[in-house]
This record gives C-alpha cells, structure tokens and sequence, in this order.
C-alpha cells in the first residue's frame, strides 16, 4: 500500500457536521455497493476515469483502490482508537 497526502489543504468550511457525513458516507458506499451488484455480470474494463495521482483506471481498479482506501481509513480509525487511553490519561494528571 502506498501512502500519499494530498496537495490540496481541507477547507474547514466545507466540513459538516459528523453525523451528517457519516450519514453521507453511508449513501455513497450503498450506492457504489448496489452499482457493483447491478453491473456483476457486465465487462466494465472499458469504463475508465482519470485519478489525480494514479492516472487512468477503469472501473475495476477504482473498485479495488475503493476497497484498499476502505480498509486504510479503518486502519487509521483503530490506531487512532488506540491512542485515545493513552492520551486521555495523560490529560487527566
């Protein structure tokens, strides 16, 4: 997996609330999950979309880099889990 930080600084205000995103985020993966099961039995290789850093990729790379993102952010979510403890404690003393 390779990491790379975006060039482009959030704007905070764009930034909703967390509930609101979440429920977002919630649409988006129902969406692009009802999208791969309608289009199962279809060849979608000659789908393709440009990304910022990765270049072209057709529509199963982008399912793949989907999944792989998926996966990097819940492993984002758990170390910053594990750290809470530690960091609460400290602020406490």
């Amino acid at each position: 997996m390779v990491r790379l930080k975006t060039p482009i600084p959030v704007d905070p205000q764009l930034l909703r609330g967390k509930e609101v995103m979440l429920g977002e985020l919630r649409d988006v993966r129902r969406h692009t999950l009802a999208l791969i099961e309608e289009t199962k039995d279809r060849d979608l290789s000659a789908y393709r979309w440009q990304h910022p850093f990765m270049g072209s990729l057709n529509a199963y790379e982008w399912f793949l880099l989907l999944g792989s993102h998926q996966i990097r952010h819940e492993k984002q979510m758990r170390e910053i889990e594990a750290n809470l403890p530690k960091q609460a404690a400290v602020s406490e003393r």
